[in-house]
């Protein structure tokens, strides 16, 4: 058992302290500087307390966007990062789960050196593939399309391990009971693996929606249609002002919207995130 010390007790809470505040300062600054104007910044200092200009700031990022970066209105670029989070979450999950199904409950040659070459390419994200994957996706015609935007994402070597790792735990009974019951490989896959991988797939859903989230290179990369500009390459175009100064009070408004949606997906999901990577159902 720990000893119970003040001395270390106190400590503690004050480097807990001191990590929420390193945390959310930047956070409030953000908050706080989306409810001023731009000539509150032409002095170089950044004010500490919320300004009256909040329902205004947010309700023309809402509605119009900032028209000097030809940036949308900010609903339209978070319903676009949206729909890209989505659908690279749940391509991600199907695609690996799938994969390690076959992986774990299949005999067929070369099986783990399949596996191995799936893992291999975590040595290989988009950044480094970059020119050649813009290449086909061009060549495709994908480019400014919610296809092009999450299709070169959907691959993960990383869900596939994580899923593979699930089912090499699963008990072998369960397969020898479910041949002895005449079901198939996708009924045991359907009624017996889905529902007790179900908080492992909670949990690899909430990572990676807000990896597909906060994707940046690649939506600048392959969006020129301001109908397909996603919140976080939106932000960039905004702060890259052409003809002025960036309007920081509007940048900061949209950031604080842009954290909403991860927030709300960690806060509604967080027991089945904590039971996916703590507990087990089998």
């Amino acid at each position: 058992m720990i000893e119970n010390r003040p001395g270390l007790n106190a400590l503690a809470h004050l480097a807990l302290i001191a990590g929420v505040v390193i945390v959310a300062l930047p956070v409030w600054i953000a908050f706080v500087a989306s409810t001023h104007t731009a000539t509150d910044f032409s002095s170089g200092t950044v004010p500490m307390w919320p300004g009256p200009h909040l329902v205004e700031n947010y309700s023309r990022m809402l509605d119009a966007g900032v028209s000097t970066s030809g940036t949308p209105p900010v609903g339209r670029m978070m319903l676009n990062s949206l729909i890209m989070a989505l659908l690279i979450a749940c391509g991600k999950i199907a695609i690996s789960i799938l994969s390690a199904f076959a992986i774990v409950y299949f005999r067929f040659p070369l099986r783990g050196l399949a596996f191995w070459c799936i893992f291999v390419t975590l040595m290989l994200p988009v950044e480094v593939r970059i020119v050649p994957t813009f290449q086909v996706v061009a060549g495709l015609g994908l480019l400014n399309s919610y296809a092009g935007l999450s299709v070169p994402l959907i691959a993960s070597a990383t869900a596939t391990f994580l899923f593979r790792q699930v089912f090499l735990t699963m008990p072998d009974e369960l397969v020898e009971a479910a041949r002895i019951d005449g079901a198939g490989p996708m009924k045991f896959f359907r009624d017996i693996l889905l529902p007790l991988s179900r908080t492992n797939m909670a949990a690899l859903f909430v990572i990676l929606f807000i990896y597909g989230w906060n994707q940046y290179l690649w939506p600048l990369l392959i969006t020129t249609d301001a109908q397909y500009y996603t919140i976080v390459a939106g932000i960039k175009r905004m702060a890259d002002a052409v003809d002025g100064l960036p309007q920081w009070h509007l940048v900061m408004a949209t950031a604080v919207l842009a954290m909403l949606p991860p927030v709300a997906v960690v806060i509604g999901m967080q027991k089945l995130f904590v039971k996916g990577l703590v507990e087990t159902e089998k």
